[in-house]
């Protein structure tokens, strides 16, 4: 019978060769394309470890947030729903040191070429949200936006994303997480468990996307 700790050791090593593969494809600032798409890894607690608990999907891809590049003539900026400052429009380099602040690893995503063309669209529509609030409550609304809702409704008008079936549900557990049902009791609100809704891991999936590279 293999042990506990075997299986432990063996999952860990999977995970840094998938780790490290991430990282061995590397991105300069100069390589960014206008409409790519940058995640941000995921921490293993708080609020950003319980968003990776119910939404990862694989040892490669754990992500807890999302913005989308704008690059102009001369200036390159990242378009998101920030927890912090609601939806904004912030050069690439105030993003960058904010994100490398917690030593998080920066992954770019971009749409495969036949999907391109739905970035000019993309980008308007990412300015026309600015200036709203960030949703902490993540169900669905007009007035406000988390940062994966936040990209799908960019690109929305070309049906690049879709929306899904959310779930709070510890994998392990196969129960509502303990975190998420205080999360929602200090708001008065039910776990929106089913609701409509997206998430990064989920955009990260996305078969009309490739991964190019992480910024370091």
């Amino acid at each position: 019978m293999i042990s506990k700790s075997f299986r432990l050791t063996i999952f860990a090593l999977v995970f840094l060769i998938s780790f490290s593969s991430v990282l061995a494809q590397q991105v300069s600032l100069a390589n960014l394309e206008n409409g790519d798409l940058i995640f941000v890894g995921a921490d293993k607690e708080n609020l950003s470890g319980a968003i990776n608990r119910v939404t990862q999907k694989s040892a490669d891809i754990a992500f807890d947030h999302v913005g989308i590049v704008e690059r102009t003539a001369d200036s390159v900026f990242v378009i998101h729903a920030s927890s912090k400052r609601g939806s904004i429009r912030e050069p690439f380099q105030s993003f960058y040191s904010t994100q490398k602040e917690s030593k998080t690893v920066l992954a770019v995503y971009r749409l495969k070429q036949e999907f391109q063309s739905a970035i000019p669209n993309a980008i308007l529509s990412a300015k026309s949200m600015l200036g709203k609030p960030y949703n902490w409550s993540y169900i669905l609304n007009d007035s406000s936006y988390y940062c994966s809702d936040f990209v799908e409704r960019a690109f929305r008008q070309d049906n690049i994303f879709v929306l899904e079936p959310m779930t709070f549900v510890n994998p392990k557990t196969g129960q509502i997480d303990d975190f998420w049902k205080e999360f929602y009791k200090k708001q008065n609100l039910e776990v929106p468990e089913g609701k409509l809704g997206c998430n990064p891991n989920g955009l990260a999936s996305s078969e009309k996307l490739a991964f190019i590279g992480a910024v370091l």
